[in-house]
C-alpha cells in the first residue's frame, strides 16, 4: 500500500490541473486525503470573491486522491457541494476527504473545505464508481 501511495503522490505533483491551482497535498492514505491551495487575485468571480469553481477545484482533487487511494480506479458517479462561507483573497484552503462506505463498486467520500481560521467554506458529498482497473502508473 505504501508503494500505491507514492506512486498515486507522484504522479498527482505532475497534474497540470493541480499544479495550475497550486493544490499540494498534506497527508495521503487509504480512504483519506488533506490537500490546501492557497487563493489569489486569478482565482476571483467578478465580486472580487474567490470563484466557486475553484473552490471545486480543490474539493475535486482531494475527492480524485481519497477515492483512488486503494490503487484502482474510482471515478465520479455525483458531486453534491454546498458552499458555506467565502474565502479571503490569499487565505489558504484546506480540505479533507474521507470515505465513510466502501464497497466493491462505489465509494462514498465527505470532504470539507475549511480557511484558515477554521471556519467551513464548503462541504461535500461525493459518490464514486470502483472499477477493477489497477491505477495506470502502478
Amino acid at each position: 500500500m505504501d508503494d500505491c501511495l507514492a506512486a498515486l503522490k507522484k504522479e498527482f505533483s505532475e497534474e497540470p490541473y493541480a499544479r495550475m491551482f497550486g493544490i499540494e497535498i498534506l497527508q495521503l492514505e487509504p480512504g483519506h486525503a488533506t490537500l490546501k491551495m492557497r487563493t489569489c487575485e486569478k482565482m476571483n468571480n467578478l465580486f472580487g470573491a474567490t470563484h466557486g469553481a475553484a473552490i471545486f477545484s480543490l474539493v475535486d482533487a482531494t475527492f480524485e486522491l481519497t477515492v483512488n487511494s486503494h490503487g484502482t480506479i474510482a471515478v465520479a458517479l455525483s458531486v453534491d457541494m454546498n458552499y458555506l462561507n467565502a474565502p479571503i483573497s490569499g487565505e489558504c484552503l484546506q480540505a479533507e476527504g474521507r470515505e465513510v462506505n466502501r464497497s466493491r463498486r462505489i465509494s462514498a467520500c465527505q470532504i470539507s473545505v475549511t480557511g484558515e481560521d477554521g471556519r467551513p467554506i464548503a462541504a461535500c458529498q461525493c459518490l464514486a464508481y470502483r472499477k477493477k482497473d489497477r491505477l495506470p502508473f502502478l
